[in-house]
């Protein structure tokens, strides 16, 4: 008897997230998961897609967001990842999470800036799972459990010095109980005021609640700047202590002092990696974004509004200009600017290249999706990566690319039979064009949908199309990581 599929694409490229060369094929689709690839001539579907010859590739991974409110407003909320090609999201970075606690007033910067202060209502990663599971997103969740947020809610405004033992036990065993609820691991945020009191033995304190369990540890290391190879050291440590695999966010080297330093940093990270499990992620742009209270602004590094809750109508203009209106300080204008954020333009372009290119890097957008005026790594990196880097910069192969948003890091989070297109995998999907995809999203106007991505599905449903844009079937599901 001839096969019957729910769906089938037919005369597609297939990039399988492996990193092996493409091949052209058919693919089908029954339920959630992938049921044959080859030649379906013979075979029949509900619903058949002509791909003529376009890539069909596993549906993209997003290894580091913020979208922890955001996964829960609804399938058309997440228009910013479906349209992209994103399929999953890892969301918790930064040492950022909405669970498991809850917060009675406005969160300390940066907590304020990921996930609006009515959001924080979560007493348990349990509960933040119910609701989830209740009101499906279009894309996939893995979570992890941010340090900060823990912080604050054990030590209340009083950050500003290390934890005493007994605070310390609090957040452990928060973050154990939230692994065993199904927690992806642990992150970090040593970088912002509210952690960066945190010696490395308090992190060590309650990162041993991932010991025996297989969770991450992913961090945004205390300095991306001068002191960025200390900082990778401090890493490792912290994760051998407690026998967790490193994960680190967005790696970069910041300010401009600093720039080229890709060379010291990488081989440093390689030696490690050669015996220790670590990786990193990485979006492709020169401008970071984050809280206006999170770095003293100055003169040699451009900074763009993104967010002011005293003064909204500044989102989108220069900080510069702000303060040359007001006759003030930048420090003075982004004082009168918060609690606020900004994109500053703080890293180099051969730094970013390097970084990307580099084998242990996997693709993550870091997007704010509160901001009024977001970064454009919000609606664009993952087709920036395909259309710039890969198409038109040669600094990688197609398939290569594909393998960075998919295989590898499927596997360094252990999300297993997703990111690569077999039989017996879940049916997350994109079809791309590879002579037209990029993005579009600028940093005036950040809100562009991409070119080239045609359709995007999620457990085998469709979940955004060029034409017609986001649906709204909740397809996404709360993820597990396993580890090996």
């Amino acid at each position: 008897m001839a096969l019957r599929c729910d769906l089938i694409i037919r005369e597609a490229t297939l990039i399988d997230g492996t990193g092996a060369p493409r091949r052209r094929g058919d693919i089908g689709v029954t339920g959630d998961r992938i049921v044959a690839l080859g030649d379906l001539s013979a075979a029949s579907a509900d619903r058949e897609v002509m791909a003529g010859g376009r890539v069909v590739a596993p549906g993209f991974i997003d290894a580091h967001t913020h979208d922890d409110q955001v996964v829960l407003c609804g399938p058309a909320c997440m228009l910013c990842k479906t349209s992209q090609g994103v399929t999953t999201v890892v969301t918790g970075n930064c040492g950022i999470s909405l669970a498991p606690v809850p917060m009675k007033e406005r969160p300390p910067a940066p907590l304020d800036g990921v996930c609006a202060p009515e959001w924080w209502i979560f007493d348990s990663f349990a509960a933040y799972a119910e609701r989830l599971r209740d009101t499906p997103s279009s894309v996939n969740t893995l979570a992890l459990i941010g340090h900060m947020s823990l912080r604050v809610g054990a030590m209340g405004r009083d950050t500003d010095r290390p934890a005493s033992d007994g605070e310390a036990e609090r957040m452990r065993k928060q973050l154990a109980q939230a692994l065993a609820e199904g927690a992806a691991g642990f992150s970090t945020g040593l970088f912002y005021p509210p952690s960066k009191h945190a010696p490395t033995d308090e992190v060590i304190a309650v990162a041993e609640a991932l010991r025996g369990t297989g969770g991450l540890y992913v961090t945004h290391m205390r300095n991306e700047a001068e002191g960025v190879l200390d900082s990778i050291e401090e890493t490792l440590r912290i994760g051998e202590a407690v026998g967790a695999p490193v994960v680190i966010s967005h790696h970069k080297c910041a300010q401009p002092e600093n720039h080229g330093r890709s060379v010291e940093t990488l081989p440093l990270i390689a030696r490690h990696a050669e015996r220790y499990p670590v990786a990193f992620d990485v979006y492709p742009y020169t401008a970071s974004s984050t809280s206006l209270a999170a770095r003293k602004p100055r003169p040699d590094v451009p900074v763009q509004i993104t967010t002011s809750v005293p003064h909204p109508e500044m989102a989108g203009r220069m900080l510069s200009d702000i303060a040359a209106g007001w006759g003030c300080t930048l420090e003075e204008a982004a004082q009168r600017l918060m609690p606020g954020g900004g994109v500053f333009h703080n890293m180099a372009e051969e730094d970013v290249r390097r970084i990307m290119a580099h084998p242990l890097s996997m693709i993550g957008s870091d997007g704010g999706p509160l901001a009024k005026q977001p970064h454009p790594r919000l609606w664009g990196t993952f087709p920036r990566v395909l259309g710039q880097y890969s198409r038109e910069l040669g600094l990688f192969s197609l398939e290569t690319a594909v393998h960075k948003m998919t295989g590898r890091t499927a596997a360094v989070f252990g999300i297993p039979d997703r990111g690569v297109l077999r039989e017996g995998a879940f049916a997350d999907l994109v079809m791309f064009d590879p002579d037209t995809v990029r993005d579009r999203a600028t940093f005036s106007e950040p809100r562009q949908l991409a070119d080239g991505i045609v359709e995007t599905w999620v457990n085998g449903q469709s979940v955004y199309t060029h034409a017609g844009g986001a649906s709204d079937t909740p397809a996404g599901r709360l993820l597990r990581r396993e580890a090996d």
